[in-house]
């Protein structure tokens, strides 16, 4: 199932806990108008058993989204798909790839790796429910399975349950021993697994997900595959995505600034602190929830330091003034004249 509203997935932001929640996203839209977007992992159980609202409510400007589910039961996959559907996502991705203990004990993520007929039932499940596309993210092996043949013959059986497109993060997860961050950086990056299930599969849709820093090496993959999926680097240099909207789609209209972007976000955030800002329990949505996702907007440039202070301050955080964006821009100075 092609999506025809939306430009391909040249390129995208990965779905990353405690990161890309709605209000990065957001954040994210200001950059970049055409670069696909993912939630954080879902779980069929959050969805089935817990608050809808508070795990699936997204803004409309954050178009294309999709929505990445955990979970292994096709029932309660095909459920949480349709959930997703109704509110609106543009694609559900299954998350085959996190190799976290909370997910193992679940039985899913990483280790669904290792039952590739269930994750064909899943597939089919999902796409038997939804009308949007179904797409899976894993990684290239398990523990020390470094075999090509393992990811090819996984994608090969996934396939054929109907899913066309997978994104690939191009390491193995080692599910013991390893923490998740530590199964980010350790285990060696092998693109070239990526390259040749393009080959070998040259209907499917191929995206490349793992290390990518530049858009040297963005350009570089997609020399081999279909599209580029960004993780740690689009959350702290955010700003690198500007250009991607000319680059890889062709959008001739000029990216916001820095500054702009910031000036974009006040009235986002007063409306959500107007919004949310207030529960019956005394919690409510801070400040700093929003914030904590613009701290990298001016990585590399001279006192970002600075900018970074300023939107941590606790002491102005507290406040809850969305201005402070501005005070922070004023420690750019003269970028922000």
């Amino acid at each position: 199932m092609k999506q025809e509203k939306y430009l391909p997935r040249r390129v995208s932001v990965a779905p990353m806990m405690d990161w890309t929640d709605r209000h990065c996203r957001m954040f994210h839209r200001q950059i970049t108008r055409h670069t696909w977007l993912y939630t954080e992992m879902v779980t069929t159980g959050a969805l089935l058993h817990g608050d809808v609202p508070r795990h699936l409510n997204f803004n409309d400007e954050e178009h294309p989204v999709a929505l990445q589910l955990g979970g292994s039961e096709p029932a309660d996959l095909a459920r949480s798909a349709r959930l997703g559907e109704q509110w609106g996502y543009d694609e559900i991705n299954l998350n085959c790839g996190c190799p976290s203990e909370r997910v193992q004990k679940g039985a899913f993520g990483a280790c669904l790796m290792n039952e590739a007929p269930l994750v064909a039932d899943c597939v089919k499940a999902m796409r038997d429910a939804v009308q949007i596309d179904v797409t899976v993210k894993h990684r290239i092996g398990i523990d020390d399975v470094t075999s090509y043949d393992f990811v090819r013959d996984f994608v090969g059986t996934v396939a054929d349950a109907g899913c066309n497109t997978f994104i690939v993060h191009a390491r193995n997860a080692i599910l013991q021993g390893l923490s998740p961050k530590e199964n980010r950086e350790i285990p060696p990056l092998r693109y070239e697994f990526a390259y040749q299930l393009k080959k070998d599969f040259p209907a499917l849709e191929i995206l490349i997900n793992g290390g990518v820093k530049t858009v040297e090496e963005i350009d570089a993959h997609l020399q081999h595959v279909d599209g580029v999926m960004l993780g740690r680097e689009a959350y702290h240099n955010p700003y690198l995505m500007a250009s991607f909207d000319a680059r890889y789609y062709g959008d001739a209209a000029s990216p916001k600034s820095r500054a702009e972007i910031l000036q974009a976000m006040i009235p986002y955030i007063r409306e959500q602190l107007a919004q949310y800002g207030k529960s019956e329990k005394g919690g409510g949505l801070k400040l700093n929830s929003i914030t904590r996702h613009m701290l990298g907007l001016m990585a590399g440039l001279p006192n970002a330091r600075g900018f970074r202070q300023t939107l941590s301050d606790s002491k102005k955080l507290a406040l809850g003034d969305p201005d402070l964006l501005l005070q922070a821009l004023q420690r750019m100075q003269p970028l922000a004249a």
